[in-house]
């Protein structure tokens, strides 16, 4: 099992790098991220897309018939529609949602900028999030990538990951480490 995980994960990897190259050569980077985040925003809002993607009965007609209607309504580049048409006849359509993943981060990663997930137990403004981003970038003298997240069950405080780097402010995990202490007692 674990080596078809591997074989999924390195198959993404290399679909969206060359995915990648090809938008550069093409001229349409930045387009094709912007297009690539808004088919994630249609996997992970639509059930029925999501279940289609994943479903190996479905016929290769049908898959590319709703991507074209896909590309029609969110005018997607060619170059990502024949991508896409690309994974269908190759069987490799079920692995769209971490090619294009990988593909946002690839993009990211030659802009240089440092992924920063960020989770709190109040609902961040705009404003409050930009000034924590500017704030990191500061800190960091690099441009991030912010990716924010609501978590109520934290109580209260913050849970900040930069890398492989995490800070844990939350009273959630201070209980925790209260609890572990009186359990070591």
């Amino acid at each position: 099992m674990s080596k078809n995980k591997g074989f999924s994960n390195t198959s993404a990897q290399r679909y969206s790098l060359a995915l990648y190259e090809l938008s550069i050569e093409a001229n349409s980077l930045v387009k094709i991220e912007q297009h690539s985040t808004a088919i994630l925003k249609l996997i992970y809002s639509s059930e029925d897309f999501n279940d289609l993607i994943k479903d190996p009965t479905e016929k290769q007609e049908n898959l590319i018939s709703i991507v074209n209607k896909i590309s029609e309504n969110f005018k997607l580049d060619d170059l990502l529609k024949n991508f896409m048409t690309f994974l269908i006849k190759k069987r490799r359509f079920f692995y769209i949602e971490k090619i294009l993943k990988n593909f946002i981060e690839t993009c990211s990663e030659k802009r240089g900028e440092v992924k920063v997930d960020i989770q709190s137990a109040k609902e961040l403004t705009n404003e409050e999030i930009d000034k924590i981003t500017e704030d990191l970038a500061q800190n960091f003298s690099s441009k991030m990538k912010l990716n924010y997240k609501y978590d109520k069950s934290l109580i209260g405080g913050l849970i900040v990951k930069i890398g492989s780097t995490m800070v844990d402010t939350s009273i959630k995990n201070k209980l925790q480490q209260i609890e572990n202490r009186m359990i070591e007692a």
